[in-house]
């Protein structure tokens, strides 16, 4: 039975089962049509990507960037960071947040389809092709889809500057029916000629065009030298579980030590709506948010994999972290957007993906006649020459994404990520608690009251935002340990979209997106 609700469904089956969660429901169907037709949950979540850079406009697209991690039903695990490279020749001065000048890396999703599909077809026998899990994209950019409650949303908290941003507001719009010719005509590029058109054939060159019309360093040799790096992920044990995550540049070393050092805390003690379950949890964050600074590209800075996962590290910040007492949360805190898709295949396959322009609405910046929105991901960079992020040409900035996979027993057990920047490690840690510390099922874990340390769009103080639904008595009981408090919206589009399946012993699937959003599980 499938329940598929106007924000999110759940589903139960048996292990010959598929799944597939998005945060958009024709996203989810066109993944399932892929699974229906027996493909892997690869070649679904390309599928279903390709419509959400449609219909997800604001928070991932095709000029942005993509991170993968998958596992076939015997643990084994890749991640793919598509993350797109900075300019080799740099402008000098400070990096702005919008327009031309922030638009400093290329874009690497579109060089992850060919990545991931090649793995797909060597290690898992895939056999789609890459132009037919595009129709659905192509189709629906071009025929029209209604805008989305996230999209109208994000239109309307950016009315006042997007109006300046040339170009946009002939493509975007904040309701109604939204149609994209240009596009669904770039994506037949890419269908008809293969991925690397988009980086050196005469779709890049109208890309470059594009760029350097609107004035950003990007080159065709930077476009031309956009790689996908596919790496082994790193992994940490969170009670019964290895939970995987992809490496640096990624924070998912960040929540990977979150995990770690919850895991010396007795979190399933107390009470998921209880004062000190939530306490714990934000101070586990700011345990490992101590140490994000060091987080940067290993091809340019050492890799910090190994010391900040340290058994012993970790042990020494659980006991750090007084029970009764909020550290001081002065760090800045860091914007950002992306889309999360997960999948389990029939043969126990599963994937994990999130795709990103950085900010909502990326750069603001049109490409030409592409239809492309690039991304603003170079924003991410420092300009400080101590930092390890420096910016330096050739260089992947730091990176929120960080898409994760827990294993049971050496199989799969969970699917997961969520949008919000660096508010994913937040949301992840308290899904993670709640899923297998508490053993609620994945709706209702989405459901729960979230908490986002630092600032928002709407909330330059770094402070601890909390959804209001948390209840008066336990705001009151964080704020009396010290917590510096802001209450948004119950379910604020501000708390991030996550999604979650989970894989039960007995091959039971259980999974959904979040309520924040406009999409659901599909299962088959």
């Amino acid at each position: 039975m499938i329940r598929f609700g106007r924000q999110t469904a759940q589903t139960d089956a048996s292990s010959s089962g598929a799944m597939i969660v998005t945060p958009h429901w024709l996203a989810s169907e066109a993944g399932a049509k892929v699974l229906r037709r027996g493909g892997n949950a690869i070649e679904a979540l390309i599928a279903a990507g390709a419509v959400l850079a449609v219909t997800y406009p604001h928070f991932c697209g095709l000029g942005g960037d993509a991170v993968w991690l998958v596992a076939d039903r015997n643990g084994n695990a890749r991640a793919f960071a598509g993350i797109g490279q900075a300019a080799a020749i740099m402008p000098r001065g400070d990096i702005p947040l919008r327009g031309a000048a922030s638009t400093l890396t290329t874009a690497c999703l579109v060089d992850s389809w060919e990545k991931v599909l090649a793995y797909s077809a060597a290690e898992w026998a895939g056999t789609e092709r890459l132009a037919t899990l595009l129709d659905d994209a192509i189709a629906i950019a071009d025929g029209g889809f209604e805008v989305s409650r996230s999209q109208a949303f994000w239109y309307e908290f950016r009315r006042v500057e997007l109006n300046g941003w040339a170009g946009f507001t002939k493509l975007f719009r904040s309701g109604g029916i939204q149609r994209q010719p240009a596009l669904a005509r770039t994506l037949g590029s890419i269908a008809r000629h293969g991925t690397r058109e988009f980086y050196e054939g005469a779709l890049a060159r109208r890309i470059i065009s594009g760029l350097n019309e609107v004035g950003s360093p990007l080159s065709a040799a930077d476009l031309a030298t956009t790689r996908t790096d596919v790496v082994a992920p790193l992994k940490q044990t969170y009670r019964d579980t290895i939970l995987l995550a992809p490496p640096p540049p990624t924070q998912g070393i960040t929540t990977l030590a979150i995990m770690g050092v919850l895991d010396h805390l007795p979190l399933a003690d107390f009470q998921p709506d209880s004062p000190a379950y939530y306490h714990l949890l934000i101070e586990a964050v700011k345990q490992a948010f101590l140490d994000r600074h060091a987080i940067a590209d290993p091809r340019f800075a050492a890799d910090i994999s190994k010391r900040l996962l340290d058994p012993s590290r970790l042990v020494a910040k659980a006991a750090a972290i007084d029970p009764r007492r909020a550290l001081p949360w002065p760090h800045n805190y860091q914007y950002g957007d992306t889309a999360l898709l997960a999948a389990v295949d029939v043969n126990g396959g599963c994937a994990s993906l999130l795709q990103s322009l950085y900010f909502d609405w990326g750069s603001g910046v049109v490409i030409g006649d592409t239809g492309l929105l690039w991304q603003n991901r170079g924003a991410a960079f420092s300009t400080n020459p101590a930092s390890p992020n420096y910016i330096l040409p050739g260089k992947r900035p730091f990176y929120t994404l960080n898409p994760g996979i827990a294993l049971r027993d050496g199989r799969p057990h969970l699917v997961y990520g969520t949008q919000g920047a660096d508010g994913q490690p937040q949301t992840l840690s308290l899904l993670l608690s709640l899923l297998i510390d508490h053993d609620l099922d994945p709706a209702a874990a989405l459901a729960r009251p979230r908490f986002l340390l630092g600032r928002t769009f709407s909330d330059n103080r770094d402070s601890l935002k909390i959804e209001a639904n948390i209840g008066d008595e336990i705001v009151s009981a964080l704020a009396a340990m010290g917590h510096e408090i802001s209450t948004i919206d119950a379910l604020s589009p501000l708390g991030g979209q996550a999604g979650v399946i989970r894989i039960e012993e007995d091959g039971m699937i259980n999974g959904a997106h979040d309520p924040r959003s406009d999409g659901g599980a599909i299962l088959l």
